[in-house]
């Protein structure tokens, strides 16, 4: 099935680890490209989650593994020759140690002009930060994020995903296939670089612009927006529902199907005033809305085309109608796991079917083929496992 996949033509090294760089990976791989995981002789490639854990198998899936020792004379040139047949590597080793590897940019550039190379790091492959360890909750911090979630007063607070590295592996992926359409022009390939500090700031968005433009610094609002009213969670009588109303036209709506048309002309609610009035607001809101349940309200409200829905926990998520249909939880079978449901491509194309086809692989587990795709004759393979080179 994936070689009719879009992606297909392309060779991709994976150098990397943890979240970031699987995540930038996993596009190429659920589209796909031919991945080849390079990990460590004996090194951990899973830290902190285990091979079969649930957070590697989602992450690495459709690839294939190779365990080199790339401090061996023996081991680097196997690596050399993967890149030299390679469209695109990603590896997010710190600055340092790739150049001390060998492995490096312009290392690699001067023997393959068409490479695409891409290092995903925590703060840039220069400056003061450089050389510095770069983890998810840290860049939250230092990038704006945890200063603006949780409620006002309450202190700073951590997204509950890991938002720098996710973003940090989708920038990557799509700076890797920006410079692939290049390369279609020019025959060269290009380093492309970002970090988690960067990925981090540029998912602030419009919270970065309020300080950028109007020199606002903005703070935490909890589940209120910070610039539109009303919007966030009201009491129900049996729970709490999310709403999202926004414009003076859909505030109209709103209050003719909550039943409560007063509030249109009350002066304290007009365009500018209902983010000032946001507290007197939301209470006669919720007066209302606490007299009937969730159910209720979602088809009152979306039947007048105000947006508004439930707030699920994760089994929820997966019971919805929407989700189902969607088809975004897909399964693949492991040797050892059985059967996994892990979450698919987010994104459909007419047509085609990308996504979850295999579990991660175990490492190594296809260094025997690798090397036979190589040229490596069985006498020479077991050579160089004696010595520990795979």
């Amino acid at each position: 099935m994936t070689d009719a996949l879009p992606l297909a033509r392309f060779k991709v090294l994976d150098l990397t680890r943890l979240r970031s760089g699987p995540t930038a990976v996993r596009q190429f791989a659920d589209w796909g490209a031919q991945v080849l995981m390079v990990e460590t002789k004996g090194g951990a490639t899973d830290v902190g989650t285990g091979r079969r854990s649930s957070d590697f198998q989602n992450l690495n899936r459709n690839k294939r593994s190779i365990e080199l020792d790339l401090k061996t004379p023996e081991g680097l040139e196997i690596f050399y020759r993967l890149a030299d047949e390679a469209d695109v590597v990603f590896e997010n080793f710190r600055p340092d140690v790739k150049r001390r590897l060998k492995i490096d940019y312009e290392t690699l550039a001067a023997r393959n002009t068409r490479l695409v190379y891409v290092s995903v790091s925590g703060f840039g492959q220069d400056g003061p930060y450089a050389d510095r360890p770069g983890l998810d909750q840290i860049v939250q911090g230092m990038g704006g994020l945890m200063s603006i979630t949780g409620l006002p007063g309450q202190g700073p607070v951590r997204a509950g995903i890991a938002v720098a590295d996710s973003a940090a592996g989708l920038y990557g992926a799509l700076g890797a296939m920006t410079a692939l359409l290049e390369r279609e022009v020019t025959g060269k390939g290009r380093w492309v670089r970002t970090s988690l500090l960067q990925a981090q700031i540029a998912m602030l968005d419009f919270q970065a612009a309020r300080w950028l433009v109007e020199g606002e610094v903005p703070g935490q609002a909890g589940n209120d927006h910070p610039t539109a009213s009303p919007m966030g969670l009201f009491e129900t009588s049996d729970g709490v529902i999310n709403l999202a109303v926004t414009g003076q036209e859909m505030f109209e709506r709103f209050c003719r199907a909550l039943g409560a048309p007063q509030l249109i002309d009350d002066p304290r609610f007009d365009r500018r005033g209902r983010s000032r009035n946001r507290a007197p607001l939301n209470a006669e809101i919720t007066e209302i809305t606490r007299r009937k349940p969730v159910t209720y309200w979602i088809e009152v409200l979306n039947g007048a085309g105000v947006p508004c829905g439930p707030v699920n926990r994760m089994d929820e998520v997966f019971a919805d109608p929407q989700v189902q249909h969607l088809g975004i939880v897909r399964a693949v079978t492991h040797p050892s796991l059985g059967e996994l449901k892990l979450v698919g491509q987010p994104m459909e194309i007419s047509g085609l079917d990308g996504g979850p086809q295999s579990a991660a692989p175990d490492a190594g587990q296809h260094s025997q083929a690798v090397l036979e795709e190589l040229g490596y004759g069985q006498p020479q393979i077991e050579a160089l496992r004696r010595k520990g080179v795979i």
